[in-house]
């Protein structure tokens, strides 16, 4: 009988021991409720211990969440509208705010935090143009959003991890007009491009032509004076040849002349007898 009523109160510390313990995992946070009320909520992941039927544990996600909302509709400051897709990362930072402002539930927490990025959104992009939301520079207006956002989800007991635009898209009738424009500024700029080039191309060209004109003109001069020199370079050497052997060198200069005069057989010559041109076809003691 003894042992029975040992047993059963075995068996039922065994009970009370197995409700009276639970496990935090690494990706968890846990806050201990007693009566109601915040009892802790800086437990480490590990086994601990409850009072039965006196302390409620409530467990959560501890990873970064991810806010991916449907894209959202904004006016710009030119009232012209864009489409904007954007994602946010956030994780719980304080378990207990996160427990009395949103119950603990994740989708009421996105929901929540949706409704602050959308309107901090529709502000921000109210202020700027669509060349600046375009082109600009995301990462540093996202980056001036996520600190304004950050100090409204604090009393969330959430901190935001990070938060991009993914995509700005333009509607088709905006999108055309902007891009036309676009397209006519690059043109613009283009033709700017090319009238330059045309410019600097010219006074290359003029530049050359100059330059032509002076290198041909050196050349002109260098080549009638090498043409002097050699002209006077060899009048002197006739004049040294005829010098050293007169008759000689007139039989050669007539042999010259003979040559060049009948190069062709149709050539045909008139002269009188008794001229010069071919004294040396005559007897040697009449030649003269």
């Amino acid at each position: 009988m003894k042992s029975k009523a040992l047993m059963v109160v075995v068996i039922g510390l065994g009970i009370v021991l197995l409700l009276s313990m639970f496990r935090v995992q690494q990706t968890e946070v846990a806050l201990k409720l007693r009566l109601g009320k915040v009892e802790r909520t800086d437990y480490q992941p590990g086994l601990h211990f409850r009072w039965p039927l006196v302390d409620e544990i409530h467990k959560f996600d501890a990873r970064i969440q991810t806010l991916d909302a449907s894209p959202q509709q904004y006016l710009t400051s030119e009232k012209k509208n864009v489409i904007v897709d954007s994602f946010v990362k956030w994780r719980i930072n304080r378990v207990e705010n996160f427990y009395t402002a949103v119950g603990g539930s994740i989708q009421r927490a996105n929901d929540r935090l949706s409704v602050m990025v959308q309107k901090h959104l529709k502000d921000a992009f109210g202020k700027r143009p669509i060349r600046e939301l375009v082109s600009g520079d995301r990462s540093t207006f996202m980056g001036k959003l996520r600190e304004t956002v950050e100090k409204e989800v604090a009393k969330l007991g959430i901190t935001l991890v990070d938060a991009r635009i993914k995509r700005v898209d333009l509607p088709g009738k905006v999108s055309q007009s902007v891009y036309d424009r676009m397209a006519a500024e690059r043109k613009q700029v283009a033709a700017l491009f090319r009238a330059k080039g045309q410019e600097q191309a010219q006074q290359i060209r003029a530049q050359a032509d100059r330059e032509k004109e002076v290198i041909v003109a050196n050349a002109d001069r260098d080549g009638q004076k090498m043409r002097g020199d050699g002209d006077s370079k060899a009048t002197q050497i006739f004049a040294d040849a005829f010098n050293q052997d007169k008759e000689f060198y007139v039989f050669s200069r007539s042999l010259d002349a003979y040559k060049n005069t009948f190069s062709n057989r149709s050539d045909v010559i008139l002269l009188q007898p008794d001229s010069k041109f071919f004294r040396f076809y005559k007897a040697p003691d009449t030649q003269k």
